[in-house]
């Protein structure tokens, strides 16, 4: 295939946009098609990178037989591309800011580029092709050819020049090299991303939407076949509040990142944790952190107080950390237990 480039024009990141228009209930429509001259760039043989421009130009798309094209911006492409027989397309909404999650789109993004790269050719693009469409492109990269972010990234800049993921999502991609190229529900770093993409949204409107509910764990009090041996319990009546996995881990006198990979190691014994305060993740039982700011935790039992938490303010350790987001649980409320008790028997 050939590898000619179509513009070696770089994109005006400072051009001014039109704003998007909305002329449905749901529908975005936009009026901004001023990315410049339709400019993209060969990959890969079946996988071209480019601006929206390039998108939306049916006979350069026809020349290089593209009929999968995958959209991530903050617009889906006109009817007049989504409606062309024989092209499947797949739209993406993020906007190109540091904080937004474009690491939980993965996935599906590169599943999309998978199966059009196998019997066809896939087209991925953002507006100018620089920063959104590149992220997921360099996660398709390190992930089919088993690379670190940077060996893909000077790939792809090898092969389009101005490439140029914001900051954002540039330590996206090393949290997805350091989860080996997959989702880690698991992984703390992970779980920090999540909570601080929620406590954005939560900021914005005011409760916690639909698209972050994950960040709330499920309760440990419920009977379950495999229960997690060190709970934390209500002192007063013993209610099981928390287990081992939902603490969040912070040094005496830092402010926790998700972004600072010291978290990843197996072995904390080399940190300084603190122990003053039980910082958690939010977890079902706790009813009032999806639609309140900031307030108090009680007991879900005996309403005992037990701690607070506060998605805007976060929460001042005594060790000196502050910790944003936070949920915590105060020592003195609470014990701790290795004694199973909400397991299920199976015959």
């Amino acid at each position: 295939m050939s590898m000619k480039k179509y513009s070696e024009k770089a994109p005006d990141q400072g051009r001014k946009k039109l704003p998007s228009v909305n002329r449905g209930a749901s529908v975005l429509e936009r009026d901004d098609f001023d990315a410049g001259p339709t400019n993209l760039d060969c990959i890969e043989p079946g996988l071209w990178l480019g601006n929206l421009t390039a998108a939306t130009d049916v006979e350069t798309l026809s020349r290089l037989h593209i009929n999968h094209i995958l959209t991530v911006d903050s617009c889906p492409l006109p009817r007049k591309i989504t409606m062309l027989p024989g092209v499947k397309t797949k739209f993406i909404q993020v906007t190109d800011t540091p904080r937004e999650d474009l690491l939980s789109h993965f996935a599906e993004a590169l599943d999309f580029i998978k199966a059009g790269q196998e019997t066809s050719v896939v087209l991925v693009h953002c507006y100018f092709g620089v920063s959104r469409s590149a992220t997921i492109v360099i996660a398709y990269i390190m992930k089919k050819h088993n690379l670190s972010y940077e060996e893909a990234f000077q790939r792809v800049k090898e092969r389009r020049r101005f490439v140029g993921p914001n900051p954002g999502f540039q330590s996206q991609l090393r949290l997805f090299e350091l989860m080996g190229f997959q989702i880690d529900k698991h992984n703390v770093q992970f779980r920090m991303f999540r909570l601080q993409i929620a406590a954005d949204q939560v900021k914005k409107v005011k409760i916690l939407p639909q698209s972050c509910v994950d960040v709330m764990k499920s309760d440990p009090n419920l009977i379950t076949v495999r229960p997690e041996p060190l709970v934390y319990r209500c002192r007063k009546c013993r209610r099981i509040l928390a287990s081992a996995s939902n603490l969040l881990p912070h040094v005496k006198k830092e402010k926790p990142s998700w972004v600072d990979d010291k978290w990843t190691k197996e072995d904390h014994s080399t940190l300084a944790l603190c122990s003053e305060t039980y910082f958690v993740e939010p977890i079902v039982w706790m009813t009032c952190v999806t639609n309140n700011l900031q307030g108090k935790l009680h007991c879900p039992k005996c309403n005992s107080k037990l701690g607070s938490f506060s998605w805007i303010m976060g929460c001042q350790c005594p060790c000196g950390s502050k910790i944003s987001p936070a949920f915590y649980l105060v020592p003195s409320k609470v014990e701790w237990s290795n004694m199973v008790q909400n397991v299920q028997v199976t015959l």
